[in-house]
């Protein structure tokens, strides 16, 4: 689903917690085939920066995703957060 003609809405799929106290967040397109990460430090989650079940993402920021497994997993995921929330709630 995009939103303009270069952003394509991604769902939040994975979440998770690495040295250094970076919070490694992953969006991926329903159909799991890309995804986009980003980093942001524990310290700003907790103080007002808000992560949201989808977000909007330029078409050239998308990766590919590059193993059969993961695309169904991210592609699960994503349809599992699309049903139960809607794309600006914070989760």
């Amino acid at each position: 689903m995009t939103s303009s003609d270069s952003t394509v809405q991604c769902w939040l799929v994975e979440r998770s917690v690495g040295q250094r106290n970076l919070v490694t967040i992953v969006y991926a397109t329903l159909d799991g085939s890309r995804y986009h990460q980003q980093e942001r430090s524990s310290t700003a989650l907790r103080t007002g920066s808000t992560v949201t079940a989808a977000i909007d993402v330029d078409e050239e920021k998308l990766q590919p995703v590059a193993d059969e497994e993961t695309r169904e997993r991210y592609a699960t995921e994503a349809e599992r957060t699309a049903e139960q929330y809607e794309p600006d709630d914070p989760i």
